[in-house]
């Protein structure tokens, strides 16, 4: 994918900060889903907002959802949620999202109604369901692949910026996550926030499982 200038300046300024300079230690706070030495890192002004409202978004949700619970589930549209203190690793994005107006209960369904071929049929589904397409991993991916959003898969963390989508294959089962700007000094790469079953966590698990999606939204 191609960037414009701008865009690549502020990269090439952003990976000049963290990598040549480091970031401050933040020794004040604790935190029980910080699982090593971390720092948080400032976003550069140039991509605020909607980037930084996006992670903050994230990092939030560490502070009410403490269940995993895939129970499929009738809501409203658009805007529709299941309880904030319970959901799946796709809810840590759609929640994140919507901080800034990115609806992709609405955003996925549309696309979906126009495109539904385009989508996989692992469901055995007829017709779109607002209630949980966004929800499930494979049409996240599928949407942000539509959408030009995709990036290449790497195996250099510096590749994968805050927040950035991230999927995973854990043990034949689709798995998504979040870059944060929190930044792992002993595995020198963003720690992630996701929820794998205990409920949204911030952990180094960017190379935990094989990568099968990298997505830049914003």
């Amino acid at each position: 994918m191609r960037m414009n200038k701008a865009r690549c300046a502020t990269l090439a300024l952003m990976s000049i900060l963290l990598f040549t300079f480091g970031c401050r230690q933040n020794s004040d706070r604790v935190d029980p889903v910080w699982t090593e030495a971390e720092c948080m890192w400032p976003l550069p002004a140039e991509l605020q907002p909607p980037l930084k409202q996006v992670v903050e978004a994230g990092l939030e949700q560490t502070k009410y959802t403490f269940y995993y619970d895939p129970s499929y589930t009738k809501i409203s549209y658009p805007g529709g949620d299941v309880p904030l203190e319970r959901g799946v690793c796709t809810d840590v994005i759609i929640r994140a999202f919507r901080k800034v107006g990115v609806d992709l209960q609405k955003e996925v369904h549309e696309d979906m109604r126009r495109n539904f071929a385009a989508y996989p049929k692992k469901w055995d589904l007829k017709t779109p369901d607002p209630n949980i397409d966004h929800r499930r991993v494979l049409n996240l991916m599928t949407y942000f692949e539509r959408k030009g959003r995709a990036l290449a898969i790497s195996s250099n963390p510096k590749d994968y910026l805050p927040g950035d989508v991230v999927t995973w294959d854990v043990n034949g089962y689709p798995h998504t996550g979040m870059v944060t700007n929190i930044w792992a000094n002993g595995a020198q790469n963003f720690l992630l926030v996701h929820n794998i079953g205990r409920g949204v966590k911030v952990e180094n698990v960017l190379f935990a499982w094989p990568i099968t999606g990298h997505y830049r939204y914003f």
